[in-house]
């Protein structure tokens, strides 16, 4: 493969909004489900279900938010290097939507499959992807500094509802 095809899949692959700790876990639950199956409780046709429901929500979450970061960038887009706070679309709703969507996504998955073991595999990931918010998140104070710190205040990190009014006080 040229220098330049192996560039770009590197370009297309660092700027896929889908955390390792998710990854991980889709890869992991399916083994463990081999090696000691756990199956979830209720029919197959509710599993795909709200498997796809949950699959579906998670998906569209992701691009919106994606969409909306490439929407707030003027050069190359980089995934990890915003060029301004984005705060409108999910990012008005939630801090880190494309988390958000991406444990949807790993429900969805589990549910689809009908494995009990996503009750373990996503909690697992999404405790490690919290930590990476947090670094996250110190890099945009540093970055963006009272304009983050207002936005901070005013919006939750991962669940949308219900929206903080005005600065927290101490």
């Amino acid at each position: 493969m040229s220098r330049s095809v192996m560039t770009r899949i590197r370009a297309v692959y660092d700027n896929t909004p889908f955390p390792e700790g998710q990854a991980v876990g889709l890869v992991v639950d399916p083994v463990l489900d081999r090696v000691r199956p756990m199956p979830l409780p209720g029919s197959r046709a509710l599993h795909l279900t709200a498997g796809l429901l949950a699959l579906a929500a998670g998906f569209a979450l992701d691009a919106w938010a994606l969409m909306e970061r490439r929407r707030r960038t003027a050069g190359e887009f980089r995934l990890e290097e915003p060029e301004s706070l984005v705060t409108t679309g999910p990012y008005a709703w939630c801090r880190h939507p494309m988390y958000v969507g991406s444990w949807l996504i790993h429900l969805g998955v589990g549910v689809i499959r009908g494995s009990g073991w996503v009750a373990v595999t996503l909690p697992v990931g999404a405790i490690a992807e919290h930590l990476g918010a947090l670094a996250e998140e110190r890099a945009l104070h540093r970055a963006f500094g009272e304009e983050w710190a207002d936005y901070r205040e005013r919006v939750p990190r991962y669940a949308g509802w219900p929206r903080r009014r005005g600065r927290a006080t101490a």
